[in-house]
């Protein structure tokens, strides 16, 4: 199965936290926009996300960071779509220099993973 890939710059208006940290919520919210993305692709419909089994948040992330977003479909049953999502820190704000600076980070970091099901109801599916 094909992967989807999300990649956004943070801003301002995403930080929640002092410090311009991002909270957890919108990672999630990125994460359903790739499930979305994944059951258009696979079935021709959004379809709905039923349930996170798993969400582990392992990195913080600041307004101006970068991030890669990568979602695939693990398995697939008659209405059921299992998916996995990793979201990587690729290009991290550098505030204390300037508040424009930044740079690419030799290696991403994984910031947050989980793994979720969806439902396409078979009327739905058109693939």
């Amino acid at each position: 199965m094909e992967k989807v890939l999300i990649r956004m710059r943070l801003s301002a208006h995403h930080a929640h936290y002092g410090g311009g940290l991002v909270d957890g919520a919108f990672i999630m919210q990125v994460f359903g926009d790739c499930a979305t993305e994944l059951l258009i692709r696979n079935d021709g419909d959004e379809g709905l996300f039923r349930a996170y089994d798993s969400v582990e948040f392992l990195a913080p992330l600041y307004a101006g960071d970068y991030i890669e977003v990568t979602g695939w479909i693990t398995s697939t049953g008659n209405t059921s779509r299992k998916m996995q999502f990793e979201a990587y820190k690729v290009i991290e704000a550098l505030p204390k220099h300037s508040p424009s600076a930044a740079h690419v980070l030799k290696e991403k970091i994984l910031v947050a993973k989980a793994s979720g099901t969806c439902i396409v109801p078979k009327e739905f599916q058109r693939y």
